[in-house]
Protein backbone atom coordinates (compact mmCIF):
# COMPACT_ATOMS: atom_id res chain seq x y z
CA UNK A 1 0.00 0.00 0.00
CA UNK A 2 1.64 3.28 -0.83
CA UNK A 3 2.05 5.80 1.88
CA UNK A 4 0.68 9.11 1.71
CA UNK A 5 3.32 12.11 1.69
CA UNK A 6 1.44 15.15 3.47
CA UNK A 7 3.00 18.35 2.17
CA UNK A 8 2.49 21.74 4.31
CA UNK A 9 1.56 24.80 2.36
CA UNK A 10 1.52 28.38 3.50
CA UNK A 11 -1.74 29.55 2.11
CA UNK A 12 -0.22 32.96 3.04
CA UNK A 13 1.67 32.75 -0.31
CA UNK A 14 -1.25 32.83 -1.99
CA UNK A 15 -2.33 36.15 -0.26
CA UNK A 16 -2.78 39.39 -2.31
CA UNK A 17 0.07 41.15 -0.39
CA UNK A 18 -0.36 44.07 -2.68
CA UNK A 19 -4.33 44.90 -1.18
CA UNK A 20 -4.25 48.61 -1.08
CA UNK A 21 -6.48 48.86 1.93
CA UNK A 22 -4.33 52.03 3.77
CA UNK A 23 -5.26 55.47 3.37
CA UNK A 24 -2.45 57.79 1.58
CA UNK A 25 -0.09 59.33 3.97
CA UNK A 26 1.09 63.04 3.83
CA UNK A 27 4.45 61.96 2.20
CA UNK A 28 1.99 60.16 -0.66
CA UNK A 29 0.04 63.31 -1.06
CA UNK A 30 3.10 65.57 -1.25
CA UNK A 31 4.38 63.19 -3.94
CA UNK A 32 1.69 62.77 -5.74
CA UNK A 33 0.99 66.25 -6.03
CA UNK A 34 4.67 67.11 -7.47
CA UNK A 35 4.33 64.63 -10.05
CA UNK A 36 1.17 66.77 -10.76
CA UNK A 37 -1.76 64.32 -9.62
CA UNK A 38 -3.91 66.53 -8.24
CA UNK A 39 -7.67 66.33 -7.69
CA UNK A 40 -9.85 68.56 -10.20
CA UNK A 41 -12.89 68.68 -12.08
CA UNK A 42 -12.23 70.22 -15.46
CA UNK A 43 -16.66 69.74 -15.67
CA UNK A 44 -16.84 72.67 -12.92
CA UNK A 45 -14.02 74.75 -14.28
CA UNK A 46 -15.82 74.36 -17.92
CA UNK A 47 -19.33 75.59 -15.90
CA UNK A 48 -18.03 78.24 -14.46
CA UNK A 49 -16.12 79.78 -17.74
CA UNK A 50 -19.61 79.31 -19.45
CA UNK A 51 -21.74 81.15 -17.12
CA UNK A 52 -19.33 84.21 -16.05
CA UNK A 53 -18.98 84.32 -20.42
CA UNK A 54 -22.60 84.57 -20.14
CA UNK A 55 -23.20 86.87 -17.70
CA UNK A 56 -19.97 89.25 -19.60
CA UNK A 57 -22.51 89.19 -22.68
CA UNK A 58 -25.43 90.23 -20.74
CA UNK A 59 -23.30 92.83 -18.65
CA UNK A 60 -21.19 93.92 -22.11
CA UNK A 61 -23.25 93.39 -24.48
CA UNK A 62 -24.63 96.87 -25.16
CA UNK A 63 -21.12 98.10 -25.57
CA UNK A 64 -20.35 95.24 -27.80
CA UNK A 65 -23.14 96.05 -29.71
CA UNK A 66 -22.71 99.53 -30.46
CA UNK A 67 -19.36 99.20 -31.27
CA UNK A 68 -19.73 96.66 -34.08
CA UNK A 69 -22.98 98.45 -35.05
CA UNK A 70 -20.72 101.99 -35.39
CA UNK A 71 -18.22 100.49 -37.36
CA UNK A 72 -20.62 98.79 -39.46
CA UNK A 73 -22.19 102.08 -40.45
CA UNK A 74 -19.17 103.39 -40.79
CA UNK A 75 -17.94 100.91 -43.35
CA UNK A 76 -21.22 101.21 -45.36
CA UNK A 77 -21.95 104.79 -45.20
CA UNK A 78 -18.56 106.55 -44.91
CA UNK A 79 -16.41 104.11 -46.14
CA UNK A 80 -18.65 103.88 -49.35
CA UNK A 81 -18.84 106.92 -50.36
CA UNK A 82 -15.04 108.13 -49.85
CA UNK A 83 -13.78 105.11 -51.85
CA UNK A 84 -10.09 107.12 -51.82
CA UNK A 85 -9.87 105.66 -48.21
CA UNK A 86 -9.63 102.16 -49.34
CA UNK A 87 -6.68 102.62 -51.48
CA UNK A 88 -4.99 102.69 -48.14
CA UNK A 89 -5.33 99.55 -46.94
CA UNK A 90 -3.64 98.58 -44.07
CA UNK A 91 -5.34 101.53 -41.74
CA UNK A 92 -8.47 99.69 -42.41
CA UNK A 93 -7.06 96.75 -41.53
CA UNK A 94 -5.48 98.22 -37.74
CA UNK A 95 -9.30 99.39 -37.38
CA UNK A 96 -10.96 96.26 -38.02
CA UNK A 97 -8.54 94.68 -35.78
CA UNK A 98 -9.03 97.48 -32.86
CA UNK A 99 -12.65 96.72 -32.96
CA UNK A 100 -12.16 93.18 -32.61
CA UNK A 101 -10.26 93.72 -29.41
CA UNK A 102 -12.26 95.64 -28.23
CA UNK A 103 -15.26 93.54 -28.48
CA UNK A 104 -13.40 90.61 -27.17
CA UNK A 105 -11.25 91.50 -24.46
CA UNK A 106 -13.85 91.84 -21.91
CA UNK A 107 -14.53 88.00 -23.11
CA UNK A 108 -11.50 86.55 -22.78
CA UNK A 109 -10.47 88.67 -20.03
CA UNK A 110 -13.55 86.85 -17.83
CA UNK A 111 -12.27 83.24 -19.01
CA UNK A 112 -8.86 83.77 -18.18
CA UNK A 113 -9.47 84.83 -14.98
CA UNK A 114 -12.06 82.32 -14.30
CA UNK A 115 -9.92 79.65 -15.79
CA UNK A 116 -7.06 80.90 -13.38
CA UNK A 117 -9.31 81.01 -10.58
CA UNK A 118 -11.31 77.73 -10.55
CA UNK A 119 -7.91 75.78 -10.76
CA UNK A 120 -6.39 78.08 -8.34
CA UNK A 121 -9.04 77.18 -5.96
CA UNK A 122 -9.28 73.10 -6.32
CA UNK A 123 -5.50 72.47 -7.16
CA UNK A 124 -3.93 75.97 -5.28
CA UNK A 125 -0.97 77.31 -7.00
CA UNK A 126 1.35 74.48 -8.53
CA UNK A 127 4.30 74.45 -10.87
CA UNK A 128 5.78 71.23 -12.53
CA UNK A 129 6.91 69.41 -15.38
CA UNK A 130 7.17 66.08 -14.30
CA UNK A 131 3.95 65.74 -15.96
CA UNK A 132 5.45 66.80 -19.48
CA UNK A 133 8.61 63.91 -19.13
CA UNK A 134 7.84 61.43 -21.85
CA UNK A 135 7.06 57.79 -20.53
CA UNK A 136 7.64 54.93 -22.90
CA UNK A 137 4.92 52.76 -20.90
CA UNK A 138 2.40 55.16 -22.58
CA UNK A 139 3.74 53.43 -25.37
CA UNK A 140 2.64 50.51 -25.09
CA UNK A 141 -0.51 49.43 -27.04
CA UNK A 142 -1.98 46.81 -24.17
CA UNK A 143 -1.85 49.71 -21.65
CA UNK A 144 -3.43 51.73 -24.26
CA UNK A 145 -5.99 49.29 -25.35
CA UNK A 146 -6.67 48.77 -21.42
CA UNK A 147 -7.32 52.64 -20.31
CA UNK A 148 -9.30 52.96 -23.69
CA UNK A 149 -11.97 50.85 -21.98
CA UNK A 150 -11.27 51.05 -18.42
CA UNK A 151 -13.79 52.93 -15.46
CA UNK A 152 -12.53 56.12 -16.13
CA UNK A 153 -12.62 56.49 -19.77
CA UNK A 154 -16.11 54.87 -19.46
CA UNK A 155 -17.26 57.61 -16.84
CA UNK A 156 -15.80 60.67 -19.31
CA UNK A 157 -18.11 59.00 -22.03
CA UNK A 158 -21.24 58.62 -20.22
CA UNK A 159 -20.11 62.41 -19.27
CA UNK A 160 -19.50 63.73 -22.75
CA UNK A 161 -23.32 62.02 -23.45
CA UNK A 162 -24.45 63.38 -20.34
CA UNK A 163 -23.35 67.09 -21.58
CA UNK A 164 -24.76 66.71 -25.01
CA UNK A 165 -28.41 65.17 -23.68
CA UNK A 166 -28.83 67.78 -21.06
CA UNK A 167 -27.64 70.95 -23.50
CA UNK A 168 -29.95 69.69 -25.88
CA UNK A 169 -33.05 69.14 -23.81
CA UNK A 170 -32.64 72.67 -22.52
CA UNK A 171 -32.63 73.75 -25.96
CA UNK A 172 -35.18 72.11 -26.84
CA UNK A 173 -37.60 73.15 -24.08
CA UNK A 174 -36.56 76.43 -23.42
CA UNK A 175 -37.04 77.20 -27.54
CA UNK A 176 -40.29 74.92 -27.74
CA UNK A 177 -41.87 77.33 -25.15
CA UNK A 178 -40.79 79.99 -27.60
CA UNK A 179 -42.34 78.14 -29.90
CA UNK A 180 -45.07 81.11 -30.57
CA UNK A 181 -42.71 84.27 -30.48
CA UNK A 182 -40.36 82.56 -32.73
CA UNK A 183 -42.96 82.18 -35.38
CA UNK A 184 -43.74 85.47 -35.03
CA UNK A 185 -40.06 87.00 -36.03
CA UNK A 186 -41.02 87.27 -39.66
CA UNK A 187 -43.07 89.88 -38.71
CA UNK A 188 -40.07 91.61 -37.05
CA UNK A 189 -37.92 93.97 -38.23
CA UNK A 190 -34.10 93.23 -38.58
CA UNK A 191 -33.79 95.38 -35.67
CA UNK A 192 -36.00 93.56 -33.74
CA UNK A 193 -34.83 90.21 -34.53
CA UNK A 194 -30.88 90.64 -33.37
CA UNK A 195 -31.69 91.61 -29.67
CA UNK A 196 -34.49 88.57 -29.45
CA UNK A 197 -32.17 86.01 -30.86
CA UNK A 198 -29.12 87.22 -28.37
CA UNK A 199 -31.82 87.31 -25.41
CA UNK A 200 -32.59 83.15 -26.32
CA UNK A 201 -28.84 82.86 -26.40
CA UNK A 202 -28.21 84.30 -22.86
CA UNK A 203 -31.10 82.07 -21.36
CA UNK A 204 -30.04 79.05 -23.14
CA UNK A 205 -26.35 79.46 -21.80
CA UNK A 206 -27.17 80.62 -18.13
CA UNK A 207 -29.78 77.30 -17.96
CA UNK A 208 -27.26 75.30 -19.30
CA UNK A 209 -24.33 76.63 -17.14
CA UNK A 210 -26.61 75.94 -14.16
CA UNK A 211 -27.32 72.16 -15.12
CA UNK A 212 -23.55 72.24 -16.24
CA UNK A 213 -22.41 72.96 -12.86
CA UNK A 214 -24.75 70.58 -11.13
CA UNK A 215 -23.17 67.92 -14.02
CA UNK A 216 -19.76 69.22 -12.36
CA UNK A 217 -20.11 68.51 -8.92
CA UNK A 218 -21.09 64.74 -9.26
CA UNK A 219 -18.23 64.82 -11.28
CA UNK A 220 -15.97 66.22 -8.55
CA UNK A 221 -17.39 63.60 -6.10
CA UNK A 222 -16.52 60.75 -8.77
CA UNK A 223 -12.93 62.13 -9.31
CA UNK A 224 -12.41 62.52 -5.49
CA UNK A 225 -12.95 58.61 -4.92
CA UNK A 226 -10.47 57.74 -7.74
CA UNK A 227 -7.75 60.08 -6.77
CA UNK A 228 -8.23 58.99 -2.92
CA UNK A 229 -8.08 55.37 -4.57
CA UNK A 230 -5.25 56.18 -6.49
CA UNK A 231 -3.27 57.11 -3.80
CA UNK A 232 -4.53 54.08 -1.55
CA UNK A 233 -1.15 51.96 -0.41
CA UNK A 234 -0.77 48.65 0.90
CA UNK A 235 0.79 47.63 4.27
CA UNK A 236 3.49 47.01 3.23
CA UNK A 237 3.99 50.24 1.35
CA UNK A 238 3.46 52.32 4.64
CA UNK A 239 6.14 50.72 6.41
CA UNK A 240 8.52 51.03 3.49
CA UNK A 241 8.00 54.70 3.34
CA UNK A 242 8.04 54.61 7.55
CA UNK A 243 11.32 53.02 7.30
CA UNK A 244 12.44 55.40 4.72
CA UNK A 245 11.24 58.89 6.45
CA UNK A 246 12.03 58.10 9.70
CA UNK A 247 15.34 56.21 8.92
CA UNK A 248 16.89 59.07 6.96
CA UNK A 249 19.86 59.90 9.50
CA UNK A 250 19.53 63.73 8.25
CA UNK A 251 15.78 63.67 9.01
CA UNK A 252 16.69 62.59 12.78
CA UNK A 253 18.92 65.01 12.91
CA UNK A 254 16.87 67.86 11.54
CA UNK A 255 14.23 66.59 13.71
CA UNK A 256 16.10 66.29 16.89
CA UNK A 257 17.78 70.05 16.36
CA UNK A 258 14.26 71.10 16.08
CA UNK A 259 13.11 69.83 18.74
CA UNK A 260 16.32 71.33 20.94
CA UNK A 261 16.22 74.65 19.98
CA UNK A 262 12.48 74.49 20.71
CA UNK A 263 13.39 72.82 24.19
CA UNK A 264 16.17 75.47 24.53
CA UNK A 265 13.49 78.64 23.64
CA UNK A 266 10.78 77.47 26.17
CA UNK A 267 13.68 77.18 29.04
CA UNK A 268 14.69 80.30 28.27
CA UNK A 269 11.16 81.58 28.34
CA UNK A 270 11.17 80.51 31.80
CA UNK A 271 14.15 82.13 33.24
CA UNK A 272 12.51 84.88 34.28
CA UNK A 273 10.30 83.27 36.58
CA UNK A 274 12.93 82.06 38.38
CA UNK A 275 14.14 82.94 42.20
CA UNK A 276 17.48 82.30 42.07
CA UNK A 277 20.20 81.00 39.44
CA UNK A 278 22.71 78.57 41.34
CA UNK A 279 26.02 78.46 39.54
CA UNK A 280 29.40 76.43 39.51
CA UNK A 281 30.35 79.16 38.65
CA UNK A 282 31.68 77.94 34.86
CA UNK A 283 30.55 74.91 34.01
CA UNK A 284 26.61 74.53 35.25
CA UNK A 285 24.13 77.64 35.85
CA UNK A 286 20.58 75.92 37.55
CA UNK A 287 17.55 78.19 37.84
CA UNK A 288 15.45 77.20 40.54
CA UNK A 289 11.67 78.76 41.35
CA UNK A 290 9.84 78.46 44.51
CA UNK A 291 5.86 79.02 44.53
CA UNK A 292 3.92 77.23 47.34
CA UNK A 293 1.19 77.82 45.10
CA UNK A 294 2.07 75.88 42.16
CA UNK A 295 4.20 73.43 43.94
CA UNK A 296 5.44 71.98 47.56
CA UNK A 297 8.52 72.39 46.71
CA UNK A 298 11.48 74.45 44.24
CA UNK A 299 11.34 73.35 41.12
CA UNK A 300 14.15 73.50 38.50
CA UNK A 301 13.32 76.03 35.57
CA UNK A 302 16.25 75.92 33.75
CA UNK A 303 19.55 74.36 33.74
CA UNK A 304 22.58 73.82 31.32
CA UNK A 305 26.77 73.79 30.97
CA UNK A 306 29.33 75.33 29.50
CA UNK A 307 28.00 77.80 26.67
CA UNK A 308 24.21 76.93 27.95
CA UNK A 309 25.48 77.93 31.99
CA UNK A 310 26.60 81.35 30.42
CA UNK A 311 23.18 82.16 28.27
CA UNK A 312 21.36 81.06 31.68
CA UNK A 313 23.45 83.68 33.41
CA UNK A 314 23.56 86.26 30.81
CA UNK A 315 19.40 86.36 30.95
CA UNK A 316 19.38 85.58 34.57
CA UNK A 317 21.43 88.92 34.57
CA UNK A 318 19.19 90.80 32.23
CA UNK A 319 16.14 90.22 34.58
CA UNK A 320 17.43 91.08 37.56
CA UNK A 321 17.53 87.51 38.83
CA UNK A 322 19.97 86.45 41.86
CA UNK A 323 22.94 84.03 40.50
CA UNK A 324 24.37 82.62 44.11
CA UNK A 325 27.58 80.92 43.05
CA UNK A 326 27.63 76.62 44.81
CA UNK A 327 30.20 74.52 43.37
CA UNK A 328 28.46 71.19 44.81
CA UNK A 329 24.66 72.42 45.03
CA UNK A 330 24.99 73.30 41.34
CA UNK A 331 26.50 69.83 40.29
CA UNK A 332 24.12 68.19 42.28
CA UNK A 333 20.92 69.62 40.61
CA UNK A 334 22.10 69.40 37.41
CA UNK A 335 23.07 65.80 37.78
CA UNK A 336 19.94 64.95 39.71
CA UNK A 337 16.85 66.58 39.09
CA UNK A 338 15.31 67.28 35.25
CA UNK A 339 13.85 70.45 34.09
CA UNK A 340 10.69 70.83 35.37
CA UNK A 341 11.00 68.25 38.41
CA UNK A 342 10.96 69.09 41.83
CA UNK A 343 14.26 69.35 43.67
CA UNK A 344 14.96 65.71 45.29
CA UNK A 345 14.24 66.03 48.98
CA UNK A 346 17.79 65.54 50.07
CA UNK A 347 18.86 68.82 48.92
CA UNK A 348 15.50 70.72 50.33
CA UNK A 349 17.78 71.77 53.14
CA UNK A 350 20.40 73.50 50.71
CA UNK A 351 18.31 74.81 48.19
CA UNK A 352 16.45 76.52 51.27
CA UNK A 353 19.60 78.40 52.65
CA UNK A 354 19.91 79.42 48.91
CA UNK A 355 16.39 80.80 48.81
CA UNK A 356 16.64 82.41 52.54
CA UNK A 357 19.40 84.54 51.42
CA UNK A 358 18.17 85.55 47.99
CA UNK A 359 15.24 86.72 50.41
CA UNK A 360 16.97 88.65 52.75
CA UNK A 361 18.60 90.42 50.14
CA UNK A 362 15.22 91.12 48.80
CA UNK A 363 13.79 92.04 51.86
CA UNK A 364 11.62 88.76 51.09
CA UNK A 365 9.66 87.04 54.25
CA UNK A 366 9.84 83.16 53.56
Amino acid sequence: MNSIKIVKINIQLFADNDDKTEKATPKRRADAREKGQVLQSREIKSAIILILAFFTFELAGNYMYTDIEQFTKKVFIHYAINKEILSDFWPLVLEVFLIMFRVTAPIFGVILIAGLVSSYAQVGFLFTTKTLQPKLEKLNPLKGFKRLFSAHALMELAKSIAKITIVGYISYVYIKSEATNIIMLMDMEIMQIGPYIWDITLNIGLRMGVALIILGIIDYIFQWRQYEKSLMMSKQEVKEEYKQVEGNPQIKSKVKQKQREISMRRMMADIPKADVVITNPIHFAVAIQYDEKVADAPIVVAKGQDYIALRIKEVAKENGIEIVENKPLARSLYETTAIGEKIPPDLFQAVAEVLAFVYSLKNKVV
